[in-house]
């Protein structure tokens, strides 16, 4: 899976501009939460170099860059979860979910629809 980071308040417009063209992936993770780990994990496993082509994946380690996941909460207007995916098409959230309802399936077909 090919991650971009997201550290910086500045990104948030780019992928506003960005989900105009293709779907974006948040990946909001707590690096010190063993639920996080395993969502990222799982997501990781499934993602193939296909997925990489259609759509664009911002992680955010949440612990380091409070401020920008605090952004990211107010922006889209999703209570902050963690872990939490958010898909985010014409610069606003479509679907959000957190924990164990992260899933491949459900974050493609979230991310497709």
């Amino acid at each position: 899976m090919t991650w971009n980071p997201l550290t910086d308040l500045a990104q948030l417009d780019a992928i506003d501009e960005l989900s105009r063209t293709r779907p974006v992936l948040i990946f909001k993770h707590s690096t010190s939460c063993s639920i996080s780990r395993t969502a990222l994990d799982r997501l990781q496993r499934a993602w193939t170099e296909s997925d990489n082509a259609s759509h664009s994946t911002y992680y955010l380690d949440l612990l380091r860059f409070r401020a920008v996941s605090n952004a990211v909460a107010d922006r889209y207007g999703v209570e902050h979860e963690s872990p939490q995916t958010l898909v985010i098409r014409d610069g606003k959230c479509v679907h959000h979910t957190s924990h164990f309802g992260i899933t491949y399936a459900g974050t493609i077909n979230a991310l497709a629809a």
